[in-house]
């Protein structure tokens, strides 16, 4: 295991969800770029979903957890599997997976809300009025994630071009 670049990425992943601590509008959160980065830079697997995963979970326990907390947690266990396609790291590639996991965290977690919360009726109608008014929502996400991809993944490629020792795999031994 490469200590240095695993420790690198646990630090920047950590401070990223400790930003949701600061005020900001909403969705607009650097959880998703999180989960893709870490899909894409640990080369364990569970690495990939535990240490992001640890970060969205020590962040919540500031904001509580709420109905739908498995289907967000689910859909970002799903953007670390993004994260893996990204591993190939291209700009490209980022963005539409940035974007691919907003789209997927929308789709999934309103159906969550409309499924589990009373909320909205559990009818047709009642979905897509849960979708509509969800649409603010998404463009601040995808908005937070281009923004948080590009720092988190941009940081990363100046620090490995900077230090050498960062650009081995890290894996974990837990």
């Amino acid at each position: 295991m490469n200590k240095p670049r695993f420790t690198m990425l646990v630090t920047m992943i950590l401070a990223a969800a400790a930003s949701r601590l600061i005020p900001h509008p909403p969705n607009f959160t650097p959880i998703a770029a999180i989960a893709l980065f870490g899909g894409a830079q640990f080369s364990s697997k569970r690495a990939a979903f535990l240490v992001p995963l640890a970060g969205l979970f020590l962040s919540d326990l500031a904001f509580g957890f709420y109905g739908i907390t498995p289907v967000v947690y689910g859909s970002f266990a799903l953007t670390v599997c993004l994260g893996f396609w990204v591993r190939h790291r291209s700009v490209q590639r980022i963005a539409f997976a940035a974007l691919a996991s907003a789209i997927l965290f929308f789709v999934l977690t309103n159906f969550g809300v409309w499924a589990i919360d009373n909320l909205y009726p559990k009818t047709m109608a009642g979905l897509v009025d849960c979708y509509v008014a969800a649409i603010p929502f998404l463009r601040n996400m995808l908005l937070g994630n281009l923004l948080y991809s590009a720092l988190l993944f941009g940081g990363f490629a100046l620090a490995e071009n900077r230090f050498i020792r960062l650009r081995e795999p890290a894996g974990v031994a837990v």
